[in-house]
């Protein structure tokens, strides 16, 4: 009977991890956009508010896009008869996406990797799908977003900036795109540069706005000229400041302070500088 216990036990530490193994890993599940090949189990996963992800969008080109990030690894069920190929994981998602009006950027052979684009009015989602003659698979999802700024220069790094460089850039007020409208979240920003006026009496400033090179230039001048004179109105009307002691100002795209080639470098141009009159 003791030797009968002691060939369970063994044979249970053997089989129980197997079984283990075929279970998703702990805290990982699919996509709300996608449901998984059949008889897959997720290996691992991995999800960030923010992050910046190259996918291949022809041969020898990538473009990064930034935003809510998402990556997904699948694996086949050991028991599993018939093992789907690699073009059949890439149809189901090809068709997947153009079923939600989705379509696909570029296959890419030599990496066995493909990137698909979903767009539905604002919203641009970025995937990317891998997979292996294995059967193993994987998802790389980047819900395209700007990143929200969280930390805002106060007035004190506002005037260091003046002095020693005669400018300061803030990027902490928001607009909606191709608007004016300051949004609610840049109170903080605004309040800081009214913080810096009420300091320094003898302080004039011109408050210039910039745009990335997206759109043409005139519409992007007019943009930043209306984005200024909306800080200049917010500073005079919530905050007191004598309207005498500011001026607007829209360049435009004409002051970047990185190349507009990638999405980190348009969200940098896209800012309010303030500029010693």
């Amino acid at each position: 009977m003791k030797r009968l216990v002691c060939l369970v036990a063994i044979v249970l530490s053997i089989v129980l991890p197997v079984t283990a193994q075929e279970e998703d890993a702990e805290n990982c599940a699919d996509h709300p956009m996608f449901t998984r090949m059949p008889g897959s189990v997720i290996e691992g996963c991995e999800a960030r508010d923010f992050n910046v992800y190259a996918f291949w969008t022809g041969k020898d080109k990538t473009e990064e896009v930034e935003g809510k990030y998402f990556s997904i690894n699948y694996y086949p069920k050991s028991d599993l008869k018939s093992k789907p190929s690699e073009i059949q994981i890439f149809r189901n998602f090809e068709n997947a996406v153009k079923r939600l009006g989705g379509n696909v950027v570029f296959l890419n052979k030599d990496e066995s990797k493909e990137t698909l684009v979903l767009k539905k009015g604002s919203k641009e989602v970025w995937v990317e799908v891998w997979a292996e003659f294995t059967g193993k698979y994987g998802l790389v999802i980047v819900e395209k977003a700007a990143m929200v700024q969280d930390i805002v220069a106060n007035a004190d790094a506002f005037s260091n900036d003046l002095k020693t460089t005669g400018h300061a850039a803030v990027y902490g007020i928001y607009f909606d795109t191709g608007k004016s409208d300051i949004k609610p979240e840049s109170e903080k920003a605004i309040k800081e540069i009214a913080r810096l006026l009420k300091g320094d009496a003898g302080l004039n400033l011109y408050v210039v706005g910039h745009t990335d090179n997206v759109g043409g230039l005139d519409a992007n001048v007019k943009l930043s000229q209306n984005r200024a004179d909306a800080v200049v109105q917010a500073l005079v009307r919530t905050h007191g400041i004598p309207a005498s002691r500011l001026k607007s100002f829209g360049a435009g795209p004409c002051a970047p302070v990185m190349s507009n080639d990638t999405e980190e470098g348009k969200a940098m141009n896209r800012r309010v500088e303030l500029v010693k009159q």
